[in-house]
Formats: structure tokens, sequence, C-alpha cells
């Protein structure tokens, strides 16, 4: 008899966690998953599929100007967003039954309910149940965090959660949070005639990006008509049956108080990991901050246990976690896979219009690093597409090295740049030069273009700069 039930149980069934579970049985480990909601996780179920598809809802409404240019007149008396939602439901629900046809398939347990280590190979499901594995793979993911005085209801004060279950949209709406998050929300419900307001702490939106690209999105969102306060700090929520009353404040204290009033309040101020009543401490796993502490492998202190995804200090990525998931479980397996994700080769994707999409250090950030390096950039009108096809704001920025011209980093604004900036990465990975990309023929009109000519400004021939 075997010593225990499987070679790997997987805790969670998010983009990590079934990921990690067929990689283990290509390489002929018998694995189990334990879910306590729907497959996929939060990804397909109330994160970037729903959104997405919320996203491409959002399109195709906005297109309807570029009719009216065209002389045809729309009668938009019969729109009702329950359409719109019921299209990103039907769109999650497709995909977590895919991901269900996918683990069985791969001839994976898939076992209803919540999990919890008993011991290093051990765990307890819903308390009556237990399972044993050689190895235990924790992918429990994450949720919206909540910060004292704005818990939310998901009726007046949203997480992210609940604003993707709006069946009807407020007239107005406050989004606590700047992040890609608050901003792809901004993005939607603005596009939908949302009045929005988008209140940030710090002293810009998206923090975390090149501030060059950002300022090209908040120049165009802020056209559309979406207000953004930054360097503006959430004193005191009042709520009221007829909506919310948000009062806010200067974050570095020198203004006054002001009141913003709203029909709802979207809170996005990151996201909180699921590690609580998993029983970590109880068989050694050790945590920091919140998060799992892992090796180079996402193995924990307790040499059977692993952890990938939003439960570790990663970027907290759908595509992060897939990668860690195979990266330990290769190592499980006895094989020799790379070390840890290199942060430097995680492609960051913002799914606003214009959408952002970048690789690598900032400016800021590479200028914190004491790196020598310089930039090259090159307009989107530069390629003849985007005008083309009406998209005509954004750039390609290359950050490079000032001696070998190697690339440091990339970042991209534009229409579909989340799709162009791999190109780019690719060329990073694969220790390619600029040079390779600016001399490769690349097919005209296509907005690929504008990352061959960034890549020609590197080495100083740009034709259409």
């Amino acid at each position: 008899m075997a010593q225990h039930n499987y070679d790997l149980v997987v805790i969670g069934s998010g983009p990590g966690g079934y990921v990690a579970a067929i990689r283990a049985q290509q390489l002929g480990m018998k694995a189990a998953i334990v879910e306590k909601e729907k497959p996929g996780g939060v990804c397909l179920n109330v994160g970037c599929i729903p959104s997405k598809a919320l996203i491409h809802q959002a399109a195709i409404y906005s297109s309807r100007k570029d009719l009216e240019d065209l002389g045809i007149k729309l009668d938009e008396s019969g729109f009702d967003y329950a359409h719109v939602f019921k299209k990103s439901r039907q769109a999650a629900d497709r995909l977590s039954k895919g991901v269900s046809a996918l683990i069985k398939k791969n001839k994976i347990d898939y076992i209803e309910g919540t999990a919890k280590l008993t011991s290093a190979h051990e765990v307890s499901i819903d308390g009556k149940k237990k399972i044993t594995g050689k190895f235990i793979l924790i992918a429990s993911g994450s949720r919206p965090r909540e910060i004292p005085g704005f818990e939310f209801d998901e009726k007046q004060v949203l997480s992210s959660t609940g604003a993707l279950y709006l069946e009807q949209l407020p007239k107005t709406l406050i989004i606590l949070g700047g992040g890609y998050i608050g901003m792809e929300f901004a993005h939607v419900m603005s596009a939908f005639g949302v009045e929005v307001t988008v209140v940030e702490m710090l002293d810009r939106i998206l923090p975390l990006s090149d501030p060059e690209v950002v300022s090209v999105l908040e120049k165009d969102i802020k056209r559309r008509g979406v207000h953004i306060m930054t360097g503006t700090k959430a004193e005191k929520l009042t709520k009221a049956k007829g909506g919310v009353t948000l009062e806010v404040s200067s974050a570095d204290g020198t203004g006054g108080k002001q009141k913003l009033e709203a029909q709802m309040l979207l809170v996005s101020i990151g996201r909180a990991a699921n590690t609580e009543d998993l029983g970590l401490d109880a068989v050694g796993v050790k945590t920091e901050k919140g998060f799992i502490k892992v090796g180079d492998y996402y193995q924990t202190d307790v040499e059977s246990i692993y952890a990938i995804g939003d439960v570790v200090a990663t970027p907290a990525l759908a595509h992060v976690a897939s990668k860690e998931g195979e990266i330990a479980v290769e190592r499980m397996a006895g094989h020799s896979p790379e070390k840890k994700v290199d942060p430097d080769l995680i492609p960051a994707a913002i799914y606003t219009e214009p959408q952002i999409a970048s690789f690598g250090p900032t400016e800021e950030q590479a200028a914190e690093r004491k790196l020598s390096f310089a930039k090259a950039v090159f307009p989107y009108r530069g390629a003849g597409k985007s005008v083309a096809i009406g998209h005509p704001d954004g750039l390609v920025k290359i950050l490079y090295d000032k001696e070998t011209h190697e690339f440091i980093a990339a970042h991209v604004v534009g229409h579909d740049a989340t799709e162009l900036i791999h190109e780019l990465l690719l060329g990073k990975r694969s220790e390619l030069l600029p040079e390779d990309l600016a001399t490769m023929i690349h097919a005209h009109p296509t907005l690929s273009e504008a990352v061959m000519e960034a890549a020609r400004a590197v080495e100083g021939w740009a034709i259409h700069a």
C-alpha cells in the first residue's frame, strides 16, 4: 500500500493550483486538488476573466461614437447593463467549466471543501475527511483588502468582487485607490456613463508604473470625464439611504477637508493573502507580514510543503502563480527547474484604454539601482496603423544599458500594449539586442512597427520619428 494517498495535494484551483496539478500529472505524479469554491479561483471567477469581459463590452459600447461619425443614428434607449453583467458571467462560467474539463482530462482528483493542514503530509477537509500527500502545495490565493471604517457591504461599499456582480450601475461612483484594479474599473464604469472620481493617497495614479507612460493614460481618461484626486487621503465614510459621503483631506496635511458624495464607493486598495485558518503555525510553516516564507523553489520551512501565487510575497498576477506552480512541481519531481521567477522578466498588464504593459524597472527604479542606462522612446502615432484605427495615443519606451545596449526594461502605453510587450520581453529573455528587433522585418501596417522603431531609436536611426 502506498505511503500517501497522493504524490501531491494542491490547496486551491486558481491559475497557480490547477496548472501545478496538471504539470504534476505530466511528470508522473498523482495529484489532487482541494477547492472550497469554484474551479479556476479568483482569476477565472471574480478577477481577470469577468473584468476583461466587462472591458471588452465597454469597448463595444464606446464604439457607438465611431458609428455616429459614419452618420449612423443609434437608439440607446434599450440599453441595459444587466446584459453586460450576464455576458461577463457567461465568460467566467465557461472558463471555469473549461478548467474542470482540464482537471478531469488530466485524471486529477477534485475534492470540494475547505482544506486545513494537520501535519507535514496531511490535509483535513471540512474537519471530516483527511487525505495525505508526499507533497502539499498551498495555492489558496487572495481576497480584496479591507480597511477599518470602510468595510464592504457589497451594496454601497463595494469590493472588486462586488463591483463585478453589479447588475445595475450607479450614476456616481467614488473609487478609493488608483492602482491597476481601481483604474480598470474607472475605465469600465466611465465608458458606461457612470460619473467616476478616483481618490489616490500617493502623488500619482498607478504608482508602480512608469510615470511617462501613466501620463498618457491619465490625460486620456480625464478627457473622458474621470475625475482624479491624487495626494488625497480618505478620512471618514458616512452611509445614508441615498448614497455615501467620503470625507477626504490632503495626504501631506497641508490642505483642508472636503466631502465627496456618490451613490456607491468602490474600495480598491490591494489584496490580502488567504493564509489564515490553514493550520500553518501548527505544522511549522512560517509567515511574514501575512505571506508564507518560501525558498528558491517555493518550498516552505517544512520540506514537504510548498506555496505559490498570492500567498507568497511575489507580484499577485495569475501568470506569475502559474509559472511558480510549474517550478515548484518540477522541483518536487526531482527535476532541476530554474529558480524563483525573475521579477525583471515578469510582464505586467493594465487593461485600461489605452492599455499599459511593461517589464523591468522604471526609470526611477533603474536610477535607484544605480544602473547605467539610457532610454529610447517612439510615439504610437509614428506607426501608421495606430492612426488608421483611431488609436494614435501611446508610446514605446525601451531602457537599455548605455555601454552594451542590452535590454533593461520596456514600458508601453497604447492600444493593445498588452500584446506588444512580449516581443520586447522575448528580446531580453533571449539575450537579443535592440538591433535584432530593429533589423527584423515587421509587417506593415501593424502596431508592432512601433516596437521596431523604438528598437531603431536605441541605435539612433528611427525612420518615422
